[in-house]
């Protein structure tokens, strides 16, 4: 999520709290984000709903891992529960084979961009960048290594998580 966007906080805010649900009144996400929400968020539910596609705001649950659950725009309140994900991983022997997926999302599970995560791995930008998009898979030695930064992260990508 960019830094500039309108919902970054809210973003930030979901981010950092590990409950697998939350709820929020429409008023503390406005004193998160600094401005009043759109007169759609108190009338529509459709604001609320779970696009990420061409809506900031839900971009904003999305990439820090939740969806909406149950809004009550009387009450002026929105629940946003964890995504549960599940990876398709495929192993040879006991190695997990690291595919664009699960590299991205090890990525967004440890918060960082892809230049981030390749100065953590020692690699290069570019070679995060053509693993995500499946240009090329990281080797066997690679995945090994992703496997270890994956457990220190308390990545779930063997089971749902």
């Amino acid at each position: 999520m960019n830094k500039g966007s309108k919902y970054y906080a809210l973003y930030h805010h979901l981010r950092q709290d590990k409950k697998d649900k939350v709820t929020l009144t429409f008023a503390q996400i406005e004193k998160l984000i600094g401005m009043a929400l759109p007169e759609s968020a108190r009338q529509a539910r459709a604001f609320w709903s779970n696009r990420s596609k061409g809506a900031p705001q839900a971009s904003a649950w999305i990439e820090a891992g939740y969806q909406t659950a149950e809004i009550d725009l009387d009450g002026e309140r929105v629940t946003f529960r964890k995504l549960v994900r599940e990876y398709k991983v495929k192993r040879e022997g006991d190695t997990v084979l690291w595919d664009g997926e699960l590299v991205k999302a090890l990525r967004q599970h440890m918060d960082l961009n892809q230049a981030q995560l390749a100065e953590a791995l020692g690699v290069r930008q570019q070679t995060v960048s053509e693993w995500e998009t499946s240009a090329y898979v990281p080797s066997r030695a690679m995945s090994k290594y992703l496997t270890m930064v994956a457990e220190r992260a308390g990545f779930k990508y063997g089971e749902k998580g």
